[in-house]
C-alpha cells in the first residue's frame, strides 16, 4: 500500500483466509484515475475495481494471502469417470440400444457393449454441466475466492434416466460484496446456456418429426415403452416451432435431450431462493426482497408439486441444502453498491428465467 498511500484518503483492509481486501477511498484529484495512479496500479499484484458511491470514489483491491488448499483431484476426476459412465448408460438406452434397467429384473451380461451408443447424449450434457460450473469457478478465481474444482454426482440408471444429478462446486471463503457474489452466481447459468443452447438448436435439427398437426409440436423421447412427454419452456417451444415448423410430435435425438436438460439445470439454478444461484443473484441486487420473494417462490414450487412431484422434491432438496434458510446469507460487505452494468446482468438472468421456465417438465 505504501506506492498507494499518496493518491488515498483512508482505506481499510479486512483480512480473509485466503485474500485481503482492501476498501480505499481515492483522493478527488486522483480518481480518474490520474496518470500516476495509473502507474502505481500497475504495479498492483491483485485483482482490483471501482466503487462509485455517494460522496467518493472507492478503489477496491484484492490481494491473495499465498494460502492455498491442496485440492484432491483424484476425487473430481473419480467422479467425472463415474458420471461418464452413468450417463453413457443412459445415453445408449435413449438410442434404443439397452433396455430399461429394473433392479429385480435379469438384464443383458454384455450391456457394456453397446455403451459407445450413447455418447452424443452423455458428451454434450458433460459439455453443459461443466462450462456451467467452470463459470463459477474461474470467476471466483478472478476475484482469488477460494473455490473447489466441480464435484459431478453420477447417478445409476434406476430410479432417475438422465444418469446424473449434476455438478456443483463449493465457495470455500466468504464473498467480499455484491457485485462478486453476483457475478460469481450470474457466471455459472450464462456459461452453460451458451452451450446448451447450440446443442440443443443441433439436437433438434437431428430430431425427427413422427406426425403432423397445426401448432407447435411437443417433444417427446423414447424410452422403450410409451414415448415421454416432456414440457416446453418459451425457448423451448419458439426453437421448435422454427426447427419443426408444423409437427405434431418430435422425437427428440439424444443430443437434443442432453441441450433440453440444460435448458432446464439453467432454468433451475435461476431460481432465486437460498444458495442457488439465482438467490445469489437476487440477493446481489435487491438484498431486501430476496428473502420475501424467495418465500413465495418456494411456496409457488409445492403448488406446482400437485402437477409434477419433481417441484416437490426439488423444493425439499433446496431447503434442506441452505439448511432451512430461503433468505440468503449477508457479505462481508453488504453495504457496497454495485454498479449499473450489474443490474442489466441480473435484469438480464431473470429474463433467462422467465424464458427457460417450464411448469411441468415432464410428463406432460
Amino acid at each position: 500500500m505504501r506506492t498507494l498511500a499518496p493518491y488515498l484518503l483512508a482505506w481499510r483492509t479486512t483480512a480473509l483466509r485466503d485474500r485481503e481486501v482492501v476498501d480505499a477511498i481515492v483522493h478527488p484529484a486522483h480518481a480518474g484515475p490520474s496518470a500516476e495512479l495509473a502507474r502505481a496500479l500497475g504495479e498492483w499484484n491483485g485483482p482490483r475495481y471501482w466503487s462509485d458511491e455517494t460522496k467518493h470514489r472507492h478503489l477496491i483491491l484484492i490481494r491473495p494471502t499465498g494460502w492455498r488448499r491442496r485440492e484432491r483431484w483424484g476425487r473430481h476426476l473419480l467422479l467425472l469417470f463415474l458420471t461418464l459412465g452413468t450417463t453413457l448408460f443412459s445415453g445408449a438406452f435413449f438410442a434404443g440400444r439397452l433396455p430399461a434397467f429394473v433392479p429385480w429384473l435379469p438384464y443383458p451380461a454384455d450391456w457394456w457393449r453397446a455403451l459407445p451408443a450413447g455418447w452424443t447424449y452423455a458428451i454434450p450434457l458433460l459439455v453443459i454441466l461443466l462450462a456451467h460450473e467452470l463459470g463459477h469457478y474461474v470467476t471466483a478465481r478472478r476475484y482469488a475466492v477460494d473455490a473447489s474444482p466441480p464435484y459431478f454426482i453420477p447417478w445409476p440408471f434406476w430410479p432417475f434416466f438422465i444418469g446424473t444429478l449434476g455438478a456443483f462446486i463449493r465457495l470455500r471463503a466468504p464473498i467480499a460484496d455484491r457485485r462478486q457474489l453476483l457475478d460469481i452466481g450470474a457466471a455459472g447459468p450464462l456459461a452453460g446456456f451458451a452451450v446448451a443452447l447450440p446443442v440443443l438448436v443441433i439436437g433438434l435439427l437431428l430430431s425427427r418429426p413422427i406426425d403432423q398437426a397445426t401448432g407447435v409440436a411437443h417433444l417427446v423421447l423414447n424410452v422403450g415403452g410409451p414415448p415421454l412427454i416432456l414440457g416446453h419452456s418459451l425457448m423451448t417451444w419458439a426453437i421448435t416451432a422454427v426447427v419443426h415448423p408444423g409437427a405434431g410430435l418430435v422425437m427428440l435425438h439424444p443430443a437434443a435431450f442432453a441441450g433440453w436438460i440444460g435448458v432446464i439445470v439453467t432454468m433451475l439454478n435461476l431460481l432465486p431462493i437460498g444458495q442457488l444461484d439465482g438467490g445469489h443473484i437476487l440477493y446481489a441486487a435487491a438484498p431486501r426482497v430476496q428473502r420475501t420473494v424467495a418465500v413465495v417462490l418456494w411456496v409457488m414450487l409445492l403448488l406446482l408439486s400437485l402437477q409434477w412431484i419433481g417441484w416437490g422434491v426439488w423444493a425439499a432438496l433446496v431447503l434442506a441444502a441452505s439448511r432451512g434458510r430461503l433468505g440468503h446469507a449477508p457479505v462481508v460487505d453488504g453495504y457496497r453498491p454495485i454498479p449499473r452494468t450489474r443490474l442489466a446482468t441480473a435484469i438480464a438472468c431473470a429474463l433467462l428465467f422467465a424464458v427457460t421456465f417450464t411448469p411441468v417438465p415432464f410428463g406432460l
